[in-house]
């Protein structure tokens, strides 16, 4: 198959259309049926696939840095009567099961940007249902603050994905329906066993959608209550994201900050992070340097390559993580963020980072990062380390790592705490000390202290990484991506970690039983004359 690219503007699109009346946004699906990512699947009533997804991730992204201006983002469809059908049956029935996960993942990464717009960004999105919702065509709109239906007799939302199809709602649904919605769970299990879905005012009682309206009203009334949201009047000038255009072999991905190497050895890649410059500042305006914007220019970079090597790389299992530069020039350009993090450009950078090293602990890959000479593993950049299954740190004079404010807190994981807070757990009284330190670590203080795993002298340094990546390359990976998931996520469960945690766990177990996908599994069947056969044993 041929390597999926993540970039893509407004221009390019072929299944949204974003138009900006400032203060408010307006992303209208209009999915073409024969437009698919691949051949042997028909779009039909606005169901998507992975490049529907790629458009909508775009748009949301564009909107928080080119129209930072915009307060309310209404989505709603082109189509009278129909929404969405959420994510394209027939492109499931035919995907592999890797491309599945993955699928289902980005597409709940996308769903957590928006909340996160409406969040910290103050763009507060408005899910126009003007037809029926369904599967993920309701679960875009979970994702939204607030859900209007149209009460036409027909338009219903349902999550029907148990009934029709023997899986469950992959990105997220269950959860925002009793953890966000608080919708009653009794309500909800009638709900999502309900094929036809629930219409009208009782989709309104029982918390399903926030308001109905009759056709004639629908359209002025979500604008009403869009014009109503829109109350700051705010008029920052946004920049432009530009392509990144990295330059592609078969070995290697080399962007202008990150390069991403693949092999020789087999199932190992490595990801190389040049650090900032000696010239780094940060202008008065930071917004001025654009999307050149050293910061937002990695951070980008980054998100392209994990993306990458999520879906066109699947069997790379371990990527050894490296930075290159001087580690001063990181810990100053992270004072400067840090001072600056009042500024929409600059907040809107450091969310960015945010999210994309969420999709880094999300990722199906064992990472290891490698602490030697020529690192700059300090502050953002230790954040890399620090969200390492294991970090390696040569004991040798001169390398060092070091924190800034952004390891603080700045930059949570999905479990609302810091990376170095949730690696230290069990030990509260030195998390405390590091909160106020300023110093440079040596590689037995960073052991000691939990910035490194294990400090390997420097004749050691060649066999302990060969023998480390020989071993992780060599363990199933079905177990990995379950080891992983459970390690990563100490400390409190929020929504975000529930329904992570649940789509690896159940969502990637349930994609590969029989009662699915088998031969007579109801993915398989559906839409053919013959009824799926289940294997009624409970496990």
């Amino acid at each position: 198959m041929e390597a999926i690219r993540f970039e893509t503007d407004p221009c390019n699109y072929k299944h949204w259309v974003l138009e900006v009346e400032s203060p408010i946004a307006t992303l209208w699906l209009d999915v073409k049926e024969e437009a698919g990512l691949r051949p042997g699947y028909l779009l039909k009533m606005n169901s998507y696939d992975l490049g529907v997804d790629i458009e909508l991730a775009d748009a949301v992204q564009r909107l928080r840095f080119e129209h930072p201006e915009v307060e309310v983002v209404i989505i709603s469809s082109k189509r009278d009567g129909i929404f969405s059908a959420g994510a394209n049956i027939f492109m499931l029935g035919s995907s592999s099961h890797e491309f599945k996960v993955n699928f289902c993942k980005f597409t709940n990464e996308t769903r957590l940007a928006i909340e996160d717009a409406t969040d910290h960004s103050g763009q507060v999105y408005i899910a126009a249902l003007n037809g029926t919702a369904s599967g993920g065509g309701y679960e875009l709109p979970l994702a939204c603050k607030e859900i209007y239906l149209v009460d036409d007799r027909r338009s219903a939302v349902s999550l029907p994905e148990v009934p029709y199809l023997g899986v469950l709602p992959g990105t997220g649904g269950l959860t925002r329906l009793v953890d966000k919605r608080k919708v009653r769970r009794d309500r909800a299990d009638i709900f999502v066993t309900l094929a036809e879905g629930i219409k009208g005012n009782r989709a309104a009682e029982w918390g399903l959608v926030d308001a109905v309206f009759p056709p004639s009203r629908f359209a002025d009334s979500v604008m009403e209550r869009a014009r109503k949201l829109a109350v700051e009047h705010r008029n920052p000038t946004g920049i432009r994201l530009d392509y990144l255009n990295p330059t592609e072999t078969d070995t290697e991905i080399r962007y202008r900050y990150v390069r991403l190497k693949l092999g020789p050895e087999a199932r190992l890649a490595r990801l190389i992070i040049e650090g900032p410059p000696d010239d780094f500042v940060i202008e008065k305006d930071p917004a001025a340097a654009g999307a050149d914007f050293l910061p937002l220019r990695v951070f980008r970079e980054l998100d392209d390559a994990l993306l990458r090597l999520r879906f066109n790389y699947p069997e790379i299992g371990l990527v050894l993580i490296q930075t290159r530069g001087k580690l001063s020039n990181v810990l100053k350009m992270d004072a400067q963020l840090s001072a600056h993090k009042q500024d929409w450009f600059v907040r809107e950078v450091l969310l960015l980072a945010k999210r994309v090293l969420k999709r880094m602990d999300v990722s199906a890959k064992s990472f290891f990062a490698l602490i030697d000479e020529g690192s700059c593993f300090a502050g953002s950049y230790l954040e890399l380390a620090l969200a390492a299954d294991r970090t390696y740190m040569l004991d040798k004079p001169g390398v060092e790592v070091a924190l800034s404010d952004l390891n603080r807190g700045l930059l949570p994981m999905g479990n609302g705490l810091s990376r170095l807070a949730t690696k230290l757990l069990g030990e509260p009284r030195l998390l405390a000390e590091l909160m106020n330190s300023s110093e440079t670590f040596d590689a037995g203080q960073a052991e000691a202290a939990g910035l490194a795993t294990v400090a390997v002298d420097e004749l050691d340094w060649d066999d302990e990484i060969r023998l480390a990546v020989e071993e992780r390359t060599s363990l199933s990976p079905d177990a990995l991506t379950g080891l992983e998931a459970s390690l990563r996520f100490a400390g409190p469960e929020t929504l975000e970690t529930k329904i992570f945690g649940r789509l690896s766990a159940w969502q990637n177990w349930i994609f590969q039983r029989p009662n699915a996908v088998g031969e007579h599994g109801a993915l398989v069947m559906y839409g053919k004359a013959s009824r799926p056969r289940f294997d009624w044993r409970r496990t």
